[in-house]
């Protein structure tokens, strides 16, 4: 029996066989789940509040939300004020002592990312729904995937030492397929670097960025801010005026002024996802990268 227990705790060690109990974790958004999961394989448990085809900055609370955190490990949420209007009244009434901000549990994945929109000067409510911490959507470049992986690994390995070999592992499996990934979309974005797009709402600069798209304007005259007819008026004319073709719109807006443009400049507006989960078939990392792509790729198609 004493040579068996000695085995045992070996193969824990090593991450070769799972710790009795595993890590709960929940996560504000599906994105940080996926990623999470890959990192934490079947020695975590873990699931997200806001589903992928919702507007983060704005979940409706549910008490279903309290039972998930109440039963939390831990928290790791976007940061950023993303889910500011929703989240911390749901921490603070869950009663749970782990995930309160600053606790152990509460793991805010923005402190590993880059950020970019980092305001300068006075925010005011004039600007609309301006995020001063910087724009929080920064899961959509994969280099600040591998970032939110790495910091996983970490976090994981810090509450649940025993599997720090396990989830180490797991780290270099998810670099090592995300490296070719990255190749497969570099190459596959190549042509389109410099072209000009319209976006709803201010969800894709770190996507534009990594990828060398030029987001020119948006729907929204401020973020947060529904669109009006002279400022609809207005991007119609600059939308003629560079030839622009293609609006891309998160799943959680209103189609009719996007489809309205489009059609006055002879475009398309698309639906890009933001988040894993924004449809059925994007339920990985990966799938959220390969679904855009694709997707840009066949709408510049149609406009040379």
């Amino acid at each position: 029996m004493s040579m068996r227990r000695t085995l045992l705790a070996a193969l824990l060690a090593a991450g070769l066989c799972p710790a009795a109990s595993k890590l709960n974790v929940v996560t504000s958004t599906e994105d940080l789940a996926a990623i999470g999961r890959e990192v934490g394989g079947d020695h975590i448990a873990i699931e997200s509040i806001a589903k992928g085809y919702q507007d983060p900055h704005f979940v409706e609370p549910k008490p279903s939300f309290l039972l998930k955190l109440q039963k939390a490990d831990l928290l790791a949420v976007v940061g950023l004020q993303l889910e500011i209007g929703w989240l911390p009244p749901l921490i603070t009434q869950s009663g749970n002592s782990k995930i309160q901000v600053g606790n152990k549990g509460y793991f805010d994945v923005s402190t590993a990312c880059e950020v970019l929109e980092l305001p300068t000067g006075v925010v005011t409510r004039a600007e609309g729904d301006v995020h001063p911490l910087g724009n929080p959507h920064y899961w959509l470049d994969p280099e600040n995937g591998r970032r939110i992986a790495r910091a996983f690994k970490d976090k994981f390995s810090e509450m649940q030492p025993a599997d720090a070999a396990y989830f180490d592992q797991h780290l270099k499996d998810f670099e090592q397929r995300l490296t070719e990934a990255e190749k497969r979309w570099d190459a596959q974005m190549a042509p389109y670097k410099g072209r000009k797009v319209v976006t709803y709402h201010r969800s894709f600069p770190n996507f534009s960025k990594r990828f060398g798209l030029n987001i020119v304007d948006y729907v929204e005259p401020k973020p947060g801010i529904p669109p009006t007819p002279s400022h609809t008026l207005e991007l119609i004319n600059k939308m003629k005026q560079e030839n622009i073709k293609l609006i891309l719109v998160e799943p959680y807006f209103d189609m009719k002024t996007p489809n309205s443009v489009a059609q006055q400049v002879g475009g398309t507006a698309i639906v890009l996802l933001p988040s894993v989960g924004g449809e059925k078939q994007v339920q990985t990392y990966f799938q959220l990268f390969d679904y855009d792509i694709n997707l840009l790729i066949a709408a510049f198609g149609k406009y040379k």
